[in-house]
C-alpha cells in the first residue's frame, strides 16, 4: 500500500512540476520577457568564424587570437545552449557575450569607470562595497597593439568577467561597434574569439 501512494504521489508531482513548468510548450501570449537563445558551437572548424541562424538559434565556431597576432581553433568540443534574457544581469563570459551578440549592448549590471568614480569608487579598488552588484564595462579599448582585428571606423570597449565582489581580475571580453566579441582570461595577452 505505501509502494502505491509513493508511485501516486510520484506521478503527482511530476504532473504540477511539468505543469508549473509549462511542459515545453507555449499556449496563447505570455506576460513573460522574451527569452533569446544562443547555442555555441565550438567544433575546431578549419574555416573562419562563421555564423548561421537556424530556428531563432545562432551558431558560431570560435577562433583564438594570441598577442603576436597569430590565429588559431579554438579546441573544444561539444556545444551548449546559453539563454539570455532583455534587462537582466550576467557577468559570466558565455552569457555576457551572448547578450552583447543579441542586444549589441552590455547587461544592465555594468557601469563605466567614470560612473563608478561618481560612486565614491577608486580604480584599483573593490567596486562591490560602492556598487553591489555592478561590474566596469562600457569603457574604450584602444588596441594600441593591433591584438584584435582593426578595420577603418571599428572601435573597440571592453568589459570585466566573472567580477562579483573584491578586487578586479584579469577576464575581460571586448567587443567591437561592428559585431566581433574576444574573451580574454589573460588580461589582454590573448584573445579568444567568440562572435
Amino acid at each position: 500500500m505505501k509502494k502505491f501512494f509513493a508511485a501516486v504521489l510520484t506521478v503527482f508531482l511530476s504532473l504540477v512540476l511539468l505543469t508549473a513548468c509549462g511542459g515545453g510548450q507555449q499556449h496563447g501570449a505570455s506576460s513573460a520577457p522574451a527569452v533569446q537563445s544562443v547555442e555555441r558551437s565550438d567544433t575546431g572548424s578549419a574555416d573562419k568564424s562563421k555564423s548561421r541562424i537556424r530556428q531563432n538559434k545562432i551558431y558560431t565556431d570560435s577562433e583564438s587570437i594570441s598577442q603576436n597576432g597569430e590565429q588559431s581553433d579554438a579546441k573544444s568540443s561539444g556545444s551548449a545552449e546559453i539563454r539570455v534574457e532583455p534587462d537582466q544581469a550576467y557577468t559570466d563570459k558565455d552569457h555576457v557575450a551572448a547578450y552583447i551578440h543579441i542586444y549589441r549592448k552590455l547587461p544592465p549590471n555594468y557601469i563605466t569607470k567614470a560612473e563608478a568614480k561618481q560612486l565614491g569608487w577608486k580604480d584599483k579598488g573593490p567596486l562591490d562595497q560602492v556598487a553591489p552588484g555592478k561590474s566596469i564595462g562600457g569603457d574604450r579599448f584602444s588596441n594600441y597593439e593591433k591584438i584584435l582585428p582593426d578595420a577603418p571606423g571599428r572601435s573597440w570597449k571592453e568589459c570585466d568577467i566573472d567580477y562579483v565582489r573584491g578586487n578586479r581580475n584579469a577576464k575581460r571580453i571586448c567587443f567591437s561597434n561592428d559585431g566581433l566579441i574576444y574573451y580574454t582570461s589573460s588580461h589582454y595577452q590573448d584573445f579568444e574569439k567568440i562572435y
